[in-house]
């Protein structure tokens, strides 16, 4: 949006909003209002102090008052800052994930923003015209959009204008469900998705479905009695296929699992690379480390002793990546199918892939013993662990060895085989040696190092639950982890300095907000910590250390994880809290992941490396790219998890009555989110099954408290629970509390509250947190 100068004057012949010429003095003589200075932030979201000052044309003895107001205005809720840009709390992105929900009496769409903020209840109209670069059919309602948003001047109440840029989702009166049928010929939609009611399924309106098929239906308005009604539009499946729960939530979220016919060609059609454009690595004795079930495999890397006398103690590390950009150009179909995926989705019967397996697992897989292009970076470290130089290489490889991370470790800890006793001393032991040397680095760097085990669900042949795992955590695991991190930074580096347009991978620092929300939670249990500066991530290191081996010690680390912010992608390099990292980018993986391509295709344009390149076109459109990479990143992950609990739910469904070890895992006024360890699926237990006690949810705590007894139950609490419902489709279980609440150091009893929710109690609707078991 342009700018004004302060001295003119609007197309109404109005003073400007904000500006000298919107105050009586001269220009540099004086200070704006608070309304003048968020009337500017409104109008220039994600303004920092420079430009805010500029557009006042303040002198520099007003920048320090310049910086307390804003703090006051963040302190009041009414700005937040990610690092050195302001903008108005509840404000829209520039670009936003909404969903369609209606239209008003001009026919023009409504939307509100998918994820919640502040301004959620205020509709944003939402333009029929979409963005030229705008992908997928025209919206209506129901539909979930990419947009571009505009802060509106409108009389009508509305706040944002938005222009559509793609249309991802499915539309909002189309359900998922199972059908079932019952006595005497009634036919039922059974849906997916949780707090949704049951449909009613005319027989002319079943189509082919059978009993037991996972169907999509079209959904009608509810009737005053009886149930609401729905049509069969399409049978995606019986649940009787061992991968019916993760179609699911491809379905449930749109997630593209078909490639287009023009995609599979050109994969079909594409052929190994040449040495043409390649230097000559292969005789570089490089090894793949994944799973034991990886089906591709895009890194490889290799480790040996600096022979230069200046760098005693010093290792070089080479990492090479699959060189997808070989095969996938910009603008062609695999791309165009490849960015509209965004990543591939992992669920535990599947694979959703980015790219077609000709692609991902053959002439991109980094197979032993076979030629393969790559991009490979070259990095010399000090003995320190401190890198001194890196540069890039597009190579063609021949992986020496294929290892899965145990087979690796267990060379390292003398229990070579096969394979990997002819190369432990000439491959294996340099690369443990490399990253003894790059661990030392990290020890340095300190970024924030959270204990949060992963679970994997094992499956029986029929697609049901076996077990749940906790994989062993190696030293091979980290090894690769570091030697992936490092490559990512040297990527983000050479753009940098290349001047180069690129796609970052960010992780902003905690709001101010979440940091005081943190301070006033440890202060609950002892532990004071400096207002005012902004926390590093060694002092979140630090906070872990105190609590390690105590009571508090996975409470604390659950809340220091809520605390983070979420990692994106960027245009703009905000840095990588988490890591401790000033610069980051992904590069590692461009076969799951097109934001790794991007980078790749950067590299190969500032390397000069080909001529295969980042185009202008994908430069000028980064930041959309960002967003909807973004976006698809957030899709798979609620994908992947609500496969999870559903998979879990239907194993846990035998079990009703089942007592169960649990952790609090959540607390709302609502009640209490309860995770099995065992599992890593979370249960519910409403708040007005606790007791006989008033509870209210204490947000500093992260707990429920009785107004009566001063007991309750705290976010990290152990506790006994009963199993008393499961919804298998939906994914949700229901306990019962068994453990007795818990004293609370410090908190208070409140009869009055007591009173004022037995009141509330006995009228027409009492509020969630305040209710009692009858």
């Amino acid at each position: 949006m342009a700018r004004r100068s302060g001295s003119e004057r609007d197309e109404r012949g109005k003073a400007p909003a904000y500006g000298p010429g919107a105050h009586p003095r001269t220009a540099g003589d004086y200070r704006p209002t608070r309304d003048q200075l968020l009337a500017y932030i409104e109008e220039n979201p994600d303004s920092g102090k420079r430009e805010i000052a500029r557009a006042f044309s303040l002198r520099s003895s007003d920048r320090i008052w310049l910086k307390d107001t804003l703090a006051e205005l963040q302190d009041e809720g009414v700005l937040e800052r990610k690092k050195k840009r302001v903008s108005r709390r509840g404000a829209l992105p520039p670009v936003a994930v909404l969903d369609i929900f209606s239209r008003d009496t001009d026919g023009v769409l409504l939307a509100r923003p998918t994820e919640g903020n502040d301004g959620s209840e205020v509709p944003i109209v939402v333009a029929i015209r979409t963005a030229k670069n705008a992908r997928g059919p025209a919206p209506g309602v129901g539909d979930r959009v990419l947009a571009k948003t505009f802060r509106n001047k409108d009389e009508h109440g509305v706040a944002y204008t938005g222009r559509v840029m793609k249309v991802f989702e499915k539309r909002a009166n189309l359900a998922l469900g199972v059908l079932r049928e019952l006595s005497g010929g009634r036919l039922r939609v059974v849906p997916v998705e949780r707090n949704k009611p049951e449909f009613e399924l005319a027989e002319e309106h079943r189509g082919d479905a059978r009993d037991g098929d996972l169907v999509e239906v079209e959904t009608g308005r509810s009737t005053r009695y009886g149930l609401p009604q729905a049509k069969v539009m399409s049978v995606v499946g019986s649940l009787t296929s061992e991968k019916a729960v993760s179609m699911i939530a491809i379905h449930a979220h749109g997630i593209p699992h078909v490639f287009p016919n023009e995609a599979l060609a050109e994969a079909e059609a594409a052929q190994p690379a040449g040495m043409e454009g390649h230097e000559d690595w292969r005789e570089l004795p490089l090894v793949t480390i994944d799973p034991a079930d990886a089906k591709d495999h895009d890194d490889a890397v290799h480790a040996a002793r600096d022979d230069d006398p200046r760098n005693s103690g010093g290792v070089v590390v080479t990492v090479a990546i699959a060189d997808v950009a070989s095969y996938v150009r910009p603008g062609s179909a695999l791309d165009r199918e490849a960015l509209n995926r965004g990543n591939s989705v992992y669920f535990p019967d599947r694979v959703v892939p980015m790219l077609p397996e000709r692609i991902s697992n053959d002439l991109c897989s980094l197979k032993e013993g076979v030629d393969r292009p790559a991009l490979a970076v070259r990095m010399v470290f000090s003995a320190e662990g401190q890198k001194l130089r890196h540069s890039f290489h597009r190579i063609m490889m021949r992986s020496v060895a294929r290892l899965s991370y145990s087979q690796a470790q267990a060379a390292i800890d003398g229990a070579a085989d096969e394979k990997t006793a002819p190369i432990l001393d000439s491959v294996l032991k340099p690369l443990w040696q490399g990253y003894d040397v790059l661990h030392r680095g990290r020890e340095k760097r300190q970024p924030l190092e959270l204990d949060l085990p992963e679970r994997k669900i094992l499956l029986r042949p029929d697609g049901t639950v076996d077990r749940v795992i906790v994989p062993e955590r190696l030293e091979a695991h980290k090894l690769i982890e570091e030697f992936m991190i490092q490559a990512n930074v040297a990527a983000a580096e050479t753009l940098e300095a290349k001047r180069q347009k690129l796609v970052y991978r960010v992780h902003d620092s905690p709001s101010p907000v979440k940091q005081e929300s943190l301070r006033e939670f440890l202060k609950s249990i002892g532990i004071s910590l400096a207002r005012g500066a902004d926390l590093r991530t060694s002092s979140f290191n630090n906070i872990l250390d105190r609590v390690r081996d105590s009571e508090h010690e996975a409470l604390v680390n659950e809340i220091v994880l809520r605390t983070q912010s979420q990692a994106v992608y960027s245009p703009d390099n905000l840095g990588h809290f988490g890591l401790n990292l000033h610069r980051y980018a992904h590069f590692t993986s461009p076969i799951r992941r097109y934001a790794d391509l991007i980078v790749h295709r950067a590299l190969i344009s500032a390397l000069r490396l080909g001529k295969d390149g980042l185009t202008q076109t994908e430069e000028e459109r980064l930041d959309d790219i960002s967003e909807l990479i973004s976006a698809t990143e957030r899709r798979a992950m609620a994908a992947e998890r609500e496969t999870v609990d559903r998979l879990i739910a239907a194993h846990l469904a035998e079990q009703i009555d089942g007592e169960f070890d649990g952790r609090v895992s959540g607390v709302t006024n609502a009640g209490l989110f309860v995770q099995l360890p065992q599992y890593g699926t979370d249960g519910f237990i409403p708040v007005a099954t606790l007791g006989d006690d008033y509870y209210v949810f204490d947000e500093t705590r992260r707990a429920l408290v009785g107004q009566q007894s001063g007991t309750g139950y705290q976010l990290a609490d152990q506790v006994r629970v009963k199993l008393v419902e499961v919804a298998p489709l939906a994914g949700a279980l229901r306990f019962e509390m068994l453990s007795e609440p818990k004293p609370l150091p410090g908190a208070r009893r409140s009869f009055h509250k007591a009173k004022v929710a037995q009141r509330r109690q006995r009228g027409s609707s009492p509020k969630p947190g305040q209710r009692r078991r009858r």
